[in-house]
């Protein structure tokens, strides 16, 4: 893990962005281009054929009028015309076999990329996905990543091609006549002064074409899955939504539309040079005929040696902004690798088998602001222009985060950061916490909401990192243990269940893939779900649709208590969240609750006092500090912040319940 965190980094000025290709950017992507070296060593032999046989036509063109027709030989006239025909066939089939050469190392490639993109955003920490839009991580994983292939399909075997044609072109041409070749190189300086200017335009309208592409595609993304599309609806939001998406698609459109005129002015450009340069080899070749110096064949070889030697002078002339510009994609695949790690295994570190599920809090202090300072926080795709820190192959900058007002909370009960003041003082979610849990006990967590209860859950598993403190299980602090061996110890139900667009029996599974039918059978009998799923006419198979939109709040908390059983953990962290239920479902979950924390460690935000008279020990939170921790009756007796919380919300709970 580097030193410096990805929140620590200062803001690049974009105005000072100059097409530069540094050594050590080329030597990252020629990492990811390296396990293909065979592959590119091939296609660029085929590179090397195309061009050769690019520069036979001409000679072929020259033969036939200067030979072939002034001596009417009928014999090389035919081998003329099989030569003709034969060169495109023979370029073209080349061609196919380096098509398939560079596809295969394009789709390598971005395969490559999009697994370590995939790998590297499931190692970072719930911080970063609390503060990034989805859109904008899809964005990097499929527009970005596609812009990278094209760079190593396109750009690169463009520029080695032409440099290519345009060596083999020249030697050609100084071969046959020297003079004619220096004439039209003489129009050189016309390509290159547009061609530097333009290509660095470009380079700023692609990277400007990729921001506006990632903000629509975070719109859709948050409008158009099932919660967000609920949520317009019940607001009737849809015009605003339409008129936020028309404003942002028509920013997509407004720059591809600039994009597009620039490159065809310049083409335009481009193509009346190379008209300027053909005619004056035309005129000054036709002089020379005029003069019995040359042949009426050699100017038409001349004239087509011409046509293909200015397309690549001008793509050369710009080659080095040209490639700059088509390794942005690679800089914004890059900008996210580079993030550094949050939570990750130290070396050396622990790996723990079967825990007894002895948990203790010691002194645990923790922010939502990294450090618990007042840095900058890059928390999001969009804040992050370029990236650099030890060993990095391009620049990185965040961007400057507004400074929230002074007063507003660091942090929800949900256990993501809002904002931050912006005096040093830090905003403590939790401030010297202290308690222990024995093998096999349950903790109730109560207290008000934005207290902390949340936040506690989040460092058991090590979501989070306590800013002072350690987080122990078993007396091995969390940041000395493999991470994989500590979540397979613990399980967790959160209130807001999520499952995957899939079968309940994969949803199930995904807590342990080899888990049998029935295992599966005995888990969700457990739950007091196996009735209900057997009944559904597709069974295990049945599809729960986009979140287990398909289910009942009460249906889909089941599965998520079946799918916690099946992973048998040892110590349960759990999230009681039950007040929204009717009867029937609340007396099920309960029942399937009592069976999932028999014999385990269970921590729970306990929402019902059922649950909190159950508890060993009641912590209770206020304004993230433990307030007072015992059982009901010795809290009750104290007429604390635990009497007042039993008097304004727990009793009432239980008269709302018994009317019920």
């Amino acid at each position: 893990m580097h030193d410096r965190g990805w929140w620590s980094y200062i803001r690049y000025d974009e105005e000072q962005d100059k097409p530069k290709v540094s050594r050590s950017l080329i030597l990252r992507v020629s990492g990811y281009a390296r396990p293909y070296l065979r592959r590119i060593l091939l296609m660029l032999a085929t590179i090397l054929i195309i061009s050769t046989l690019t520069l036979v036509p001409p000679l072929l063109y020259r033969d036939l009028i200067d030979t072939a027709l002034p001596q009417r030989d009928f014999a090389r006239l035919n081998w003329l015309a099989i030569g003709m025909i034969s060169i495109p066939l023979l370029n073209g089939l080349v061609g196919i076999i380096q098509r398939y050469l560079s596809a295969g190392i394009g789709e390598g490639i971005i395969y490559d990329l999009r697994r370590a993109l995939f790998e590297h955003m499931h190692r970072m920490s719930l911080r970063f996905f609390t503060s990034t839009k989805t859109g904008e991580l899809m964005s990097r994983l499929n527009n970005d990543v596609v812009g990278a292939q094209q760079a190593i399909n396109s750009t690169t075997v463009n520029i080695v091609s032409n440099a290519i044609s345009l060596v083999l072109t020249l030697i050609v041409m100084l071969s046959l006549e020297w003079r004619l070749t220096v004439l039209g190189l003489l129009i050189l300086p016309l390509f290159i002064l547009p061609a530097k200017h333009v290509g660095r335009t470009l380079r700023r309208v692609t990277r400007e074409q990729m921001d506006q592409g990632a903000r629509m595609n975070a719109l859709m993304n948050e409008t158009l899955n099932v919660s967000g599309a609920l949520l317009v609806k019940i607001f009737n939001r849809a015009p605003d939504e339409t008129a936020r998406f028309s404003e942002r698609a028509a920013g997509v459109r407004d720059i591809g539309i600039r994009q597009a005129l620039i490159g065809r002015w310049f083409f335009l450009g481009l193509s009346l040079v190379g008209a300027i340069g053909t005619a004056l080899v035309f005129w000054s070749g036709g002089l020379l005929v005029l003069r019995d110096e040359f042949t009426i064949g050699m100017i038409v070889a001349f004239s087509t040696y011409f046509s293909q030697l200015y397309g690549p002078i001008a793509a050369l002339t710009n080659a080095r902004v040209e490639f700059a510009t088509s390794l942005v994609s690679f800089e914004r695949v890059f900008e996210v690798l580079d993030l550094p790690v949050e939570i990750q295994d130290k070396p050396g570190a622990i790996r723990l088998e079967r825990v007894a599920g002895h948990v203790r809090f010691e002194n645990v202090s923790f922010s939502y602001r990294p450090n618990g300072r007042n840095e900058e926080q890059v928390s999001s795709l969009a804040e992050i222009i370029r990236w650099q820190h030890p060993g990095s192959a391009i620049d990185v900058a965040p961007a400057p985060r507004p400074a929230a007002a002074a007063g507003q909370s660091a942090s929800n009960d949900g256990g993501s950061p809002i904002a931050h003041s912006a005096d040093s003082a830090p905003r403590w979610a939790l401030r010297n916490i202290n308690f222990e849990m024995k093998p096999g006990q349950l903790a109730a967590l109560v207290g008000p909401s934005g207290a902390g209860k949340t936040t506690v859950t989040y460092l058991l598993p090590r979501l989070y990192d306590p800013n002072e403190g350690r987080v122990l299980i078993d007396g091995y602090d969390l940041r000395d243990v493999v991470l994989s061996s500590a979540s397979a110890q613990i399980g967790m139900v959160t209130q807001e269940t999520y499952l995957f667009h899939d079968t309940i029996r994969n949803n199930l599974l995904y807590a342990r893939p080899s888990a049998s039918q029935a295992e599966l059978e005995k888990a969700c009998h457990d739950a007091n779900i196996h009735e209900f799923i057997a009944d559904l006419p597709e069974g295990y198979d049945t599809i729960v649709g986009e979140r287990g939109y398909r289910l009942s709040g009460g249906e889909k908390q089941r599965v998520a208590i079946a799918r916690v059983l099946l992973k048998d953990p040892r110590i349960l962290i759990l999230d009681e969240a039950t007040s929204n239920l009717d009867s029937q479902s609340e007396a099920l979950i309960q029942a399937a609750l009592e069976r999932v924390m028999k014999g385990r460690t269970s921590l729970v935000i306990a929402h019902r006092l059922s649950t909190i008279l159950a508890a060993d020990v009641i912590l209770v939170l206020d304004n993230g500090r433990l307030a007072e921790t015992g059982t009901h009756e010795q809290l009750l007796a104290r007429g604390g912040v635990y009497a007042r919380l039993y008097e304004t919300q727990f009793r009432q709970r239980m008269v709302e319940r018994q009317e019920r």
